[in-house]
């Protein structure tokens, strides 16, 4: 169980995440969604620690990971693996050696200078590229894929730190309709082994096709908390704005191969 207990932060005079409180139990696949400035990278970075927190506090299984520091600190973030929007990769090494960086963290730092990997660790990232059927480019320069095979070898990488959790910040919103497909299918089939997801989207209908729960975001604040099909015609006007509204849709319609977005409204209704 993941604990985020009335967390803000702040940078200067402007609140970007604004006392939120959520209970996440392990295994759930969450979608956190709202316009740009929301606060979603923010509240995700400060459950990664890559950002403290100002008031508040985070905790896991009861340890207070905003307040770990040192080697307790780096076993939290390998724990809480990142998946960034922009990848991250090194572009002038391979692809199985971008891989294998994800074992960097808890490995012997003369190792991790001079690039050696065992035996075992080789097959590991091996293994995790297979399962995002992205094997074939092991070999490759990261600079030669696609933005979409670089997602998925981000999300191999992320797989070798054994993670019980998954951060992951807008992961498609540079991808193209299939290739968003495929990476949001990976996060998927990661969170059927029972491997907390949480994701950052900017759609809404890629959330309500994936995630079991989504948050939504406003002004640094949680102001929806529900399963997909309370996320209402309403509700999604209070996360982005009324003008908000029409992006929201349009992007969703254009940003991913999923089928069109149909927000149900308050009252039920019968229609396809």
């Amino acid at each position: 169980m993941l604990r985020i207990m009335n967390v803000s932060r702040r940078f200067g005079d402007k609140l970007a995440v604004n006392g939120v409180s959520l209970d996440i139990p392990q295994g759930q696949m969450v979608g956190i969604i709202g316009r740009s400035g929301a606060g979603k990278s923010t509240l995700l970075r400060m459950i990664n620690r890559l950002a403290d927190v100002s008031s508040g506090h985070m905790e896991c299984d009861g340890v207070r990971t905003s307040e770990l520091r040192g080697q307790a600190l780096r076993s939290w973030q390998r724990d809480c693996a990142m998946i960034f929007q922009q990848f991250n990769l090194v572009p002038r090494l391979d692809v199985i050696t971008n891989v294998m960086l994800g074992r960097l963290n808890g490995r012997n730092p003369l190792l991790n200078l001079l690039g050696l990997f065992s035996g075992d660790e080789q097959l590991a990232a091996l293994k995790a590229l297979e399962r995002l059927d992205i094997a074939p480019t092991a070999m490759q320069w990261a600079q030669t894929l696609s933005g979409g095979q670089q997602q998925r070898v981000a999300i191999a990488r992320a797989l070798m730190q054994n993670p019980k959790m998954i951060l992951a910040d807008e992961p498609i919103a540079s991808l193209d309709p299939r290739n968003a497909q495929i990476v949001m299918d990976s996060l998927r089939d990661i969170n059927a082994d029972g491997i907390t997801v949480i994701t950052n989207l900017h759609t809404l209908d890629t959330a309500r096709a994936y995630c079991e729960r989504i948050v939504g975001m406003a002004a640094g604040k949680v102001v929806f908390d529900g399963t997909p099909d309370e996320l209402t015609t309403d509700v999604a006007r209070t996360i982005y704005g009324a003008d908000g509204l029409k992006e929201a849709f349009s992007e969703a319609l254009t940003s991913t191969s999923i089928s069109p977005l149909s927000i149900k409204s308050p009252v039920a209704s019968t229609a396809p």
